[in-house]
């Protein structure tokens, strides 16, 4: 099982950036996936989540109307779509899988496979 994010890098607030999570070893559809951050000296924290039935979807507070998580099975990835970006969004970003029941998908401690994380840094 191998989750590979990409796609992060410098942005100016206002800007977007894609994140990507390409996943190996095993299909996606058949798990919750969620995106997750982590600042310096915060604990991590989830952003979306899709649940492992796919017919729930998860944002924080935080990123409403502003991210947009989407999955492509064909590719078996994971994306993050992310608008209206914001000085406290700079963070490392990960992706995560698990084959979690129920279908609320947003507590990062309940996540088994994780990425290496991909950095996002918002600044002027």
């Amino acid at each position: 099982v191998q989750l590979v994010e990409s796609g992060g890098g410098l942005v100016q607030p206002g800007g977007s950036l894609r994140l990507s999570c390409a996943a190996s070893g095993f299909t996606l559809e058949d798990y919750a996936i969620g995106w997750f951050r982590q600042a310096p000296g915060k604990e991590r924290e989830g952003v979306s989540c899709i649940s492992r039935s796919g017919g729930y979807t998860y944002y924080a507070d935080s990123v409403k109307g502003r991210f947009a998580i989407s999955r492509d099975n064909a590719k078996n990835t994971l994306y993050l779509q992310m608008n209206s970006l914001k000085p406290e969004d700079t963070a490392v970003y990960y992706c995560a899988a698990d084959r979690l029941g129920g279908s609320y998908c947003l507590k990062w401690n309940e996540y088994t496979y994780w990425g290496q994380g991909t950095q996002v840094t918002v600044s002027s």
